[in-house]
């Protein structure tokens, strides 16, 4: 199942099958995300793993390095949270945050001009990401995780001096413009 959830960016329930071993989910499905108007091109992939209540992000890539990604959670859980930085867009300046966790086997399509964060739910949460451009250190910035009215609903998050660092989203001048149909 794929929902639309702020222009073009889709919250996915990942095909899953489950026995008596356990599970197996399908991460990606070219065919499937192609029906829902999800055109993805792998570049990099790769994970990360928090300690409950480390709040990563808010983070992105400006042009002409900009990605989409595919967000999911395989061990632990994570409140995943998105906003929409494409000036243009009918959802503009607009957050949307949903639990992602093995149990419930949910993904993020985040399309290019969105920033990304999230919080650990648990410890030792895995973060993995199937991103369609490959990193470039310039290009890599943020905004602010508490300038944009989210609560994360914790009140001493653990978070890197980079994170802290960025600007708010008051005075960020974005760089992406919305097309109809990324």
């Amino acid at each position: 199942m794929i929902e639309n959830i702020l222009t073009d960016a889709k919250l996915i329930t990942l095909p899953a099958f489950f026995d008596v071993r356990g599970a197996f989910v399908k991460t990606f499905n070219e065919s499937l995300f192609g029906q829902y108007g999800i055109q993805f091109e792998l570049k990099e992939s790769y994970f990360s793993i928090s300690k409950k209540d480390v709040i990563r992000g808010m983070h992105f890539q400006t042009p002409p390095h900009q990605h989409a990604k595919i967000v999911f959670c395989p061990q632990g859980a994570i409140l995943d949270v998105i906003i929409d930085l494409r000036k243009g867009s009918p959802t503009f300046g607009e957050y949307f945050a949903h639990e992602l966790s093995a149990e419930n086997h949910k993904a993020y399509y985040i399309p290019e001009g969105f920033a990304h964060g999230f919080k650990s739910l648990t410890d030792d949460a895995v973060t993995y990401y199937l991103v369609s451009s490959e990193y470039s250190q310039p290009n890599d910035t943020g905004i602010l995780y508490n300038s944009f009215g989210f609560d994360w609903g914790v009140q001493e998050p653990v978070m890197s001096a980079r994170d802290l660092s960025f600007d708010g989203i008051d005075v960020f001048n974005t760089p992406f413009m919305y097309t109809s149909g990324q």
